[in-house]
């Protein structure tokens, strides 16, 4: 089982930026693949951008062009950049990851995929 650990929320005004970190440990960070969800209040749990072993990357269309992930695999850490924040982004945002080789848009997006989850980091995006 991979243990995960996010950082990085907190509170920012729009048009800020904040970057999260997930740091893993227990597994083979190489053979990984991580991903962002983020769950709102009141609503589901939905995916936000992964990054497969292959250093593929799939984002939502909600954060394309303003979020960025990226991976330092010398400190088994994926990183998060987050710019041009919109109050729609106020979530708590969780960190996953998968043994499992995805190969759709589709099985990306699935948070079934994802066996290791973090704790959740809160971001708040003020109007």
């Amino acid at each position: 089982q991979v243990q995960l650990v996010e950082s990085g929320g907190g509170l920012v005004q729009a048009g800020g930026s904040l970057r999260l970190s997930c740091t893993a440990s227990g597994g083979t960070f190489s053979s990984l693949t991580m991903a962002w969800f983020r769950q709102a209040p009141g609503k589901e749990r939905e995916f936000v951008v992964a990054l497969d072993w292959r250093s593929l990357t799939y984002y939502a269309d909600s954060v394309k062009g303003r979020f960025t992930i990226s991976r330092d695999a010398t400190k088994n850490t994926v990183y998060l950049q987050m710019n041009s924040l919109k109050p729609e982004d106020t979530a708590d945002y969780y960190c996953a990851a998968t043994r499992r080789t995805l190969v759709t848009t589709a099985t990306f997006e699935d948070r079934r995929n994802y066996g290791d989850w973090g704790q959740g980091t809160q971001v708040t995006v003020s109007s």
